[in-house]
């Protein structure tokens, strides 16, 4: 049986924003069992918290973000894959501004926090959503299922007019080894006559060719290669991964997305939520479906945090 993991340790990253431009830092502390994945931020002499849940879904323009009130995080869906590809359950990700540091535009800096931290097993059991008949979401062209698997893994198709990218389909099976060598790697991607227009609109302002590979008419802009040839569809796994992980369980499904973004994946994540006859739970106990999902109420939660001083005296 599967027991549910926290970090033994903390441990730190900085950088700037990807959207906002803005100084970016967090700490990434361990965390109680059942307590999910939780946003936390000093201000004044007080805690704000937002688990990563969604409940609290903000805007998927071209990002994930979370809000309650007035505390809102920017870009969450690299970190939260991180922690969910490499199965933590339980974490405290605390920030020093809105935003989640771009670092390399990867998930790799933060699979590197994990393992400078330490992975502690916890006596809890981990819980599973097992998907029993199929969901789906459409939006035209665009398309995201689940289906009922004996393991969990994903199928991703894109298709991009572009000769470095046309169309891509990757497979994914769903373990930390194979999503640290096979996924974590791969960056955030945009096309040059793209990037004006996403400054217009505010986004991608901390955007460069060390965080994002930027694709010209017809070849690269950055001086260094591609890390994959798929490189692209690779990362939109790297993005369903974070974006499943609002479910605040995991699921045992075979996903299939095609030309699907974050908007498409968070409707999923709400339809699974919303069809609980298509689904059973493992390791329940005796609490059933009942009450699986953290911070699935709207309002602002109540959180019962650990005495965590501020971390980034260490910066």
């Amino acid at each position: 049986m599967r027991h549910q993991q926290t970090l033994e340790t903390s441990s730190f990253l900085s950088g700037i924003g990807l959207h906002s431009g803005n100084p970016a830092s967090i700490a990434i502390h361990p965390a109680p069992v059942n307590t999910g994945v939780v946003f936390v931020k000093h201000v004044a002499d007080q805690i704000q918290s937002c688990p990563a849940s969604i409940a609290f879904l903000g805007q998927t323009d071209h990002c994930t973000t979370l809000q309650v009130g007035d505390f809102d995080i920017q870009t969450v869906e690299h970190v939260l894959s991180a922690l969910a590809g490499l199965e933590i359950d339980n974490a405290y990700v605390e920030l020093l501004g809105s935003e989640i540091p771009a670092a390399d535009g990867s998930a790799t800096p933060f699979v590197d926090m994990v393992y400078q931290s330490g992975v502690l097993t916890q006596e809890e059991p981990r819980k599973y959503l097992k998907i029993i008949q199929p969901i789906t979401v459409e939006d035209g062209h665009r398309s995201i299922s689940v289906l009922p698997s004996a393991l969990p893994q994903i199928t991703y198709f894109i298709d991009f007019p572009h000769p470095l990218i046309q169309q891509q389909e990757y497979h994914h099976f769903c373990t930390p080894q194979d999503y640290g060598k096979n996924i974590a790697g791969a960056r955030t991607f945009a096309f040059r006559k793209e990037v004006e227009f996403l400054w217009s609109r505010g986004l991608g302002l901390g955007g460069s060719l060390h965080n994002t590979v930027v694709f010209a008419e017809t070849g690269l802009v950055n001086d260094d290669a591609l890390r994959f040839s798929d490189e692209c569809v690779r990362h939109k796994v790297l993005d369903l991964i974070g974006d499943l992980s609002l479910l605040g369980i995991p699921v045992i499904g075979h996903f299939f997305a095609k030309c699907a973004g974050h908007a498409l994946h968070t409707q999923l994540v709400q339809a699974i939520m919303d069809n609980s006859d298509k689904w059973i739970m493992l390791n329940a106990g005796e609490s059933g479906k009942d009450g699986i999902f953290n911070g699935q109420s709207s309002s602002h939660p109540t959180i019962h945090l650990p005495e965590l001083q501020p971390a980034f005296h260490a910066f």
